[in-house]
């Protein structure tokens, strides 16, 4: 018997096909796929199918026209069928940040994280290397200075949350098939769909996400992803406007979207200045030539308290936000007093600690 052609393996809507007669036919004339078209699409892709001109089209297309949640919604599913995904024993708060990392401020998440866990609350963590289209540094970045080992497998992973409350999950071990389009997302030059469904890989398993959005437009369209998409299992997200697109707080005003399963959706604003708070971005920025470095030596100093600075009061808040969202405190202001009771104790240094002897 002969073998089935690539048509006849996914079905009768080749990438080509939809450029012309769906996502690529002008700007006026262009239409959203529907869920089966948006899967075999992605399908596609993940099997390697399109011819790179293609692909590259239909990928820019995609950007153009701006996807809908049933289109994202599609994306998430046939990602989730590849994805391993090891969930611990306890139930940590997903920290699913851009991938493709900040450049110019430090980044706070790995400190916040370390916070969240020794409050209580277990935080996961996950991002691959050097992702395009920024190729900036990320979680796995920061870890990596602070002398954690990040290469670990998914089972691993799962321990190192149970153990310490803090874990990392690396990209190319529990999301190969994404992992696997690096090298033609890095000739786009532009960021993907694909940028944002691998967010929201959801490792751990966890009920509750913590993500970024630059407008709350695109907050609400990814909250409504997580309702129509079949395999996410997400409880709760809560998003905010963060500084670079990645998950950390704003100095200044911050408009903060939380979303329940139930179709509950909601959104408030955060004030540094109503803390006391006076930092400023110029404040948080870093040497762009070593982001990592110094974000783990910032790291480093506010856990073990000798930093009380503006990082520290950065790190307080954007802790209290992962204290709130896993449901350690029914306020934001609950949060901020234990994120500040726990550096002042110095419970989070030696969750470090555990970290690096895991």
């Amino acid at each position: 018997m002969a073998s089935a052609t690539r048509d006849e393996r996914f079905g009768e809507w080749p990438l080509k096909r939809l450029m012309t007669e769906v996502v690529g036919s002008g700007t006026k004339s262009a239409a959203d796929m529907t869920r089966a078209q948006a899967t075999e699409a992605f399908e596609r892709i993940l099997a390697d199918d399109p011819d790179p001109t293609t692909l590259g089209a239909f990928w820019l297309a995609n950007r153009w026209k701006h996807n809908v949640p049933e289109e994202l919604a599609a994306f998430v599913d046939v990602m989730d069928d590849r994805v391993e995904r090891v969930a611990p024993d306890c139930d940590p708060v997903d920290c699913g940040a851009n991938y493709d990392g900040k450049g110019e401020t430090a980044i706070l998440g790995v400190a916040a994280g370390l916070v969240s866990a020794a409050a209580g609350v277990p935080v996961v963590v996950h991002s691959g290397d050097r992702v395009p289209t920024q190729k900036q540094d990320a979680y796995k970045h920061v870890l990596d200075e602070l002398g954690v080992d990040t290469s670990r497998s998914p089972a691993e992973s799962a321990a190192m949350i149970d153990e310490t409350g803090f874990g990392f999950y690396y990209q190319p071990a529990f999301n190969p098939a994404i992992h696997g389009l690096h090298g033609r997302r890095d000739q786009m030059g532009v960021r993907t769909f694909v940028n944002t469904v691998e967010t929201l890989a959801n490792p751990a398993d966890a009920d509750v996400h913590l993500g970024s959005f630059y407008h709350l437009a695109f907050a609400k369209k990814l909250c409504e992803t997580v309702e129509r998409a079949d395999s996410a299992s997400f409880d709760r997200v809560i998003m905010f406007q963060g500084m670079e697109g990645y998950d950390d707080i704003r100095p200044g005003y911050t408009k903060v979207a939380e979303w329940h399963a139930d179709g509950a959706f909601d959104d408030f604003e955060i004030e540094t200045a109503e803390y006391g708070m006076t930092f400023d971005r110029d404040g948080l920025a870093v040497d762009e030539t070593d982001v990592a470095g110094d974000s783990a030596q910032i790291t480093e100093s506010v856990v073990t308290g000798e930093r009380t600075d503006g990082f520290a009061d950065a790190v307080a808040l954007n802790a209290a936000v992962r204290i709130y969202a896993g449901g350690g405190a029914d306020t934001l202001d609950e949060g901020l007093e234990t994120a500040r009771d726990v550096l002042a104790s110095g419970d989070a240094a030696d969750v470090l600690a555990g970290l690096r002897a895991h």
